[in-house]
């Protein structure tokens, strides 16, 4: 039984027998008064009931003489009609403290993850980043600052603090952040073989900048994507762009379905392009309007990068069947070796590997990696200076010995 259907049961039988109680009380109270009136021995035990009652379940209730300014029987009904309402408030807001998730919540979590390409909390940095209400100014590039040895990777707390934000809607282990494992999975694709191996696409395609000029695709995250599919294919990683919209529903922003249309294009792609081993997810985040995600590599301003993971695990109830990826950890040692590549080479480059609950289409493929790349307050030549290092990341995971 899950934890909070137990808890719930508990809570109502709790509800139900103060209710009960109540109830009985309430009858007793009038029993009492047509009894007063009669007299007899009825009188006398209804009135020891009543006392212990009050004793029991209701000791705020008990009898005080000194207490009451009118008679007993008024004081006491008036007491008990005042009291009976927070039965029901009671039972009210017991159901909303309630923290498990039924069925009916499950069938929700898909929709969850249209609003997912932005990570980040606008207001409030992820653990372990700036405060992103101030604004960042362009840093250049130094030597690495994180201890990247394998005897300090090995320490869960130190690879969780050093390299990653896990979000409130999921949890992660040891057994997952094996740094032997996810570093010992080869990412190697050989560029040798005829066809396409890499495809760019992007869930929503209508993620512009501060200075995009509107309607133009190629000043948005789809003309940013082009960019990153040319140096992989310069650098001889064959590479096919998707530019198919997925985030617009009759003319108008909706990204209800995003996932689920992008998902269906992206599985007909590989089915026509057999070849292709690895996904790249192209996003921008969505950040305040003060925060500037922006450092400096070769002497350029250049948009910052964060690696997102989903775990298809809800911290309440865990794996999340209906959303199972069998390439979990095939992603996150994508997205660990990736950010290790930009640790040695372009230290301040990369945020924190954003890990959060639900599954965003990364099931398709073990090399499957969503990059949130810059945000809206980024320019479109930082934007696209990100991509060069990007493409030089890409190259050292998936083709470098």
């Amino acid at each position: 039984m899950l934890p909070g259907v137990e808890h719930m049961i508990r809570t109502n039988f709790r509800q139900a027998g103060m209710a009960g109680a109540a109830l009985v009380l309430t009858v007793l109270i009038i029993f009492t008064g047509a009894a007063r009136e009669t007299g007899g021995w009825e009188y006398g035990l209804q009135k020891r009931i009543l006392e212990d009652a009050q004793q029991i379940y209701m000791p705020v209730l008990a009898w005080n003489g000194d207490a009451w300014e009118t008679n007993p029987d008024s004081w006491l009904r008036e007491r008990t009609l005042a009291w009976l309402p927070l039965v029901s408030y009671a039972e009210d807001h017991a159901r909303q403290d309630l923290s498990f998730e039924d069925e009916d919540t499950l069938e929700k979590i898909l929709a969850a993850q249209t609003d997912e390409g932005n990570a980040a909390d606008e207001k409030t940095a992820p653990a372990g980043e700036a405060d992103p209400s101030a604004a960042e100014a362009p840093s250049a590039a130094q030597t690495p600052t994180i201890d990247l040895s394998i005897e300090k990777l090995r320490d869960f707390e130190y690879l969780l603090g050093s390299f990653y934000t896990v979000d409130s809607s999921t949890v992660i282990g040891p057994d997952q952040l094996n740094a032997d494992d996810l570093l010992n999975r080869s990412m190697k694709i050989d560029p040798s073989a005829n066809g396409p191996k890499v495809l760019i696409y992007h869930t929503h395609s209508q993620e512009t900048f501060a200075d995009s000029v509107p309607g133009d695709p190629a000043d948005s995250i789809v003309g940013v994507g082009e960019y990153l599919a040319q140096l992989l294919n310069e650098k001889g990683i064959m590479t096919l762009h998707d530019t198919g919209v997925y985030d617009m529903i009759d003319g108008k922003l909706d990204r209800s379905k995003a996932y689920e249309y992008a998902g269906d294009a992206v599985e007909k792609i590989l089915a026509d392009h057999p070849t292709i081993e690895v996904l790249i997810d192209l996003h921008r985040d969505g950040v305040a309007e003060g925060t500037r995600l922006v450092t400096e590599i070769n002497g350029r301003p250049t948009a910052k990068i964060m690696f997102f993971n989903g775990l298809s695990r809800s911290r309440t109830n865990g794996d999340i069947g209906y959303l199972a990826n069998p390439y979990i950890q095939d992603n996150l040692a994508f997205s660990l070796q990736m950010q290790l590549a930009a640790e040695k080479n372009y230290p301040g480059f990369t945020r924190h590997i954003y890990l959060r609950a639900y599954r965003y289409n990364m099931h398709l493929m073990p090399k499957s990696l969503l990059v949130e790349a810059g945000a809206q307050t980024n320019t479109v030549e930082e934007m696209m200076n990100a991509m060069e290092p990007l493409s030089e990341m890409l190259y050292d995971v998936l083709i470098s010995s």
